[in-house]
């Protein structure tokens, strides 16, 4: 990575960080009076609170990263797809729907499945991740994937500052790699970005939140970094690619396996995710997020040091001290804390 990228990849992140909190100091007003979010049985919060804080975020990410790629090639066209800063702008369109009045699982499946399907289908045909895989068959896996990991993010998205202790550390690892230069600039750019706008929401989010980011933020943060990953992918850092997210990869599938197995409405929502058990079983939110931010930051040291070996056998015992560490945390969570005092915001 030349000065110049590098200059501009803190642009991103620092120019990201000021809009995103000075667009959500905007917006919270008018978010109180028409996008309140209101407790229930399944809530992790306790009083009206406004939701949609993600509309700062995804614009804050936009401006910065076209800002930064497009004076950095001349042309946004050249570094970034169009195809995603409109899939992108879409699913957040699809977000503000359903946070305003909730969209029936099918049909919200498919309206994300269109946004995936444009940056997929989009993409150059010489970027594979498994060359000896027809294009047809690993481009449908990678659509399927998007489409889990998008509504993953959302899913995820259920505690103060969760999404902030997931996102921060996942892509300053995706920054510290592009230096390394494992990544691509633009996707390095994106990241930066990306990370820049989760910081400057993170202050009003802070438990106990003053604003959520709601569908109209997770799930385009979640088409975002889907895409960052899959650049990953594309650079054969598979491991890496799996370090990052494992937390959110593990608690969540774990979960939906669960209550397929026990028959229970898998697509409604509920509080059966393991960060959300651990609230019920007497641990703080700070000391969620504290567990998951502590462990996502291990698992980004994890990822930046399998991206740097060549050895097989050295990267895969990588992998599975890192899936080890996610199993305790889940764990952990699982289980009652001794002091068995609930401290749900």
């Amino acid at each position: 990575m030349t000065v110049t990228e590098l200059l501009l990849t803190l642009f991103a992140l620092v120019f990201a960080a000021l809009l995103s909190a000075c667009l959500t100091w905007v917006v919270r007003p008018m978010l109180l009076r028409h996008a309140l979010a209101t407790p229930n049985i399944r809530s992790s919060h306790r009083i009206p609170t406004p939701q949609g804080g993600g509309i700062a975020v995804v614009a804050a990410t936009l401006v910065g990263a076209a800002l930064a790629v497009g004076y950095n090639s001349g042309s946004i066209n050249s570094g970034l797809p169009t195809a995603l800063f409109a899939a992108t702008l879409f699913m957040a369109l699809v977000g503000i729907a359903d946070d305003v009045k909730s969209i029936p699982v099918l049909p919200r499946l498919l309206l994300q499945g269109l946004a995936i399907v444009a940056v997929v289908l989009t993409a150059p045909h010489d970027l594979r991740i498994v060359p000896a895989c027809p294009l047809w068959i690993e481009r449908g896996l990678v659509l399927i994937a998007g489409l889990w990991f998008v509504n993953l993010v959302n899913f995820m998205d259920g505690l103060d500052w969760m999404t902030v202790a997931e996102v921060v550390p996942i892509t300053a690892a995706m920054i510290l790699l592009g230096w390394l230069g494992h990544f691509s600039v633009p996707a390095t750019i994106t990241a930066a970005a990306l990370c820049g706008a989760m910081i400057g929401f993170a202050p009003y989010n802070r438990p106990v939140a003053k604003i959520f980011l709601g569908d109209v933020g997770s799930l385009p943060i979640g088409l975002l970094l889907g895409w960052c990953l899959l650049q990953l992918a594309y650079r054969r850092q598979f491991e890496a690619t799996l370090l990052l997210p494992l937390y959110y990869l593990c608690d969540a599938t774990a979960t939906l396996l669960r209550r397929m197995i026990r028959r229970e409405p898998f697509w409604a929502a509920h509080r059966s995710h393991y960060y959300q058990r651990a609230t019920d079983n007497g641990f703080s939110v700070a000391h969620v997020v504290g567990e998951v931010f502590a462990l996502n930051v291990g698992l980004a040291i994890l990822a930046i040091a399998s991206a740097n070996l060549d050895s097989v056998v050295a990267r895969v015992l990588i992998f599975l001290a890192g899936a080890i560490s996610v199993v305790f945390v889940l764990f952990r969570f699982s289980r009652p804390r001794s002091s068995g005092i609930s401290c749900r915001d």
